[in-house]
């Protein structure tokens, strides 16, 4: 039996997949509303509700014309700007509060072993999440309607650490990263398993503005290894932390959104998301 915010969830992402199949006609309200068989008025209100900006705005936010302009903008010194304004409003980076520690080499390569870890699952704008973490910062997190898979994708994550269900204090503040105002927030710690090269590359992921978008190469050009985008592109797909370390935020040198590893309507809603928050602080 459905709750009645997933089922509001699943005709959000019905909406966001005909939204992106058919950008190119630019679908209007009732058009969109009638896929997902809800009157304008209300399809309006909870899109709005869930995708933090009308349908209207979010189709212009996902169109093709759109994501080659955030492209565009995009410099190697956008991070260094946004830290010079004092970022005060609640558009301010997310990023700026995320730090990464990656886990020591006996950690790494005893898939967890001693590990004690706590996780919790949750409602997110954009699903449930099941969120994990150590005594050093979220180790895992991942958008997962079903429990059980959920569960077990952690267990393959660390098939030697102990866990334990328990909402935290850390799992407590990531997750206030969908609610409250960022400027507000403490630091966010991520205690992650990775090799250098993908501690590496989600470090870079952070330097990636909210609202705006990379590429592969633009990436591999960060890290100073300007050959290695197939390799970033792999990188990238092992990120373990949904949403806190943006992996989102790249998408093709065409201009096209492209895979997820939680779906590609839900990159799609997120993007929409970010950048109907910018929009409406700038």
């Amino acid at each position: 039996m459905f709750t009645q915010d997933e089922i509001d969830y699943q005709r959000i992402a019905k909406a966001i997949e005909f939204i992106q199949s058919n950008f190119k006609l630019q679908p209007n309200l009732d058009e969109v509303a009638g896929k997902v068989n809800l009157s304008p008025a209300h399809f309006q209100r909870i899109f709005t509700d869930w995708a933090g900006t009308s349908p209207k705005r979010f189709l212009q936010f996902i169109s093709l014309e759109h994501a080659k302009s955030l492209l565009k903008e995009e410099k190697a010194t956008l991070f260094d700007a946004a830290l010079e304004t004092g970022l005060s409003s609640t558009s301010r980076l997310h990023d700026l509060f995320v730090k990464i520690e990656g886990m020591s080499p006996a950690e790494y390569k005893n898939g967890g072993k001693n590990l004690h870890i706590n996780y919790s699952f949750s409602e997110s704008p954009f699903g449930k999440i099941i969120t994990a973490s150590t005594e050093k910062g979220i180790c895992y997190m991942a958008f997962e309607e079903d429990k059980e898979n959920a569960l077990r994708d952690l267990h393959n994550k660390f098939p030697n650490a102990s866990f334990f269900e328990k909402h935290d204090e850390l799992q407590q503040n990531a997750l206030s990263i969908f609610t409250k105002d960022w400027s507000k927030l403490n630091t966010i710690k991520l205690h992650l398993k990775g090799t250098d090269f993908q501690l590496k590359v989600w470090e870079s992921l952070l330097t990636i503005p909210m609202g705006k978008l990379s590429t592969y190469g633009n990436l591999a050009d960060k890290i100073g290894n300007p050959k290695a985008s197939r390799a970033v592109g792999t990188a990238i797909g092992s990120n373990p932390v949904a949403f806190l370390i943006p992996c989102h935020r790249v998408i093709q040198s065409s201009g096209k959104i492209g895979g997820y590893m939680w779906g590609s309507d839900r990159k799609q809603m997120i993007i929409g998301w970010e950048s109907s928050k910018v929009y409406l602080e700038d």
